[in-house]
């Protein structure tokens, strides 16, 4: 999540399948997106050394990256929160991770906002912007 600046939901429901460790890519369906549109996200050397185990290595009975305890089903929304909790990490919040990215992007980088926010994959609310925007 942290590396590619995703939602929990998008992060905890990752399938094997959106995942192509050879050209380095996660494509996640639109219908799987706040905004109903594919979205594709280049990994990092750091993302694909953390997920080939979970492809390569997983005994593959599930679909998910990110299994639950139920057969069929991934993480629930509440897993980070609790993984925070027991690190007594009251002062961080999965959505302040995407924040963060934001944040730093913002303070430490050249990238027009625009690149930021598409790395978000947050939409362009201005309808005049938007409609310049169109295939691109």
């Amino acid at each position: 999540m942290i590396l590619t600046a995703t939602r929990t939901s998008e992060t905890i429901g990752a399938r094997e399948a959106e995942v192509d460790l050879g050209t380095q890519v996660w494509t996640i369906t639109a219908e799987r997106m706040k905004v109903p549109k594919e979205y594709r996200i280049p990994l990092c050397r750091q993302d694909v050394k953390l997920l080939r185990p979970l492809i390569e290595d997983a005994p593959n009975e599930s679909e998910y990256l990110f299994p639950g305890n139920k057969p069929g089903t991934h993480l629930s929304n509440m897993a980070l929160l609790q993984l925070l909790r027991r690190l007594e990490r009251p002062d961080l919040t999965a959505h302040g991770f995407r924040s963060t990215f934001r944040g730093w992007a913002r303070e430490t980088t050249d990238y027009p906002r625009e690149v930021a926010e598409a790395a978000l994959a947050h939409t362009i609310r201005d309808k005049t912007e938007a409609a310049y925007s169109v295939g691109s």
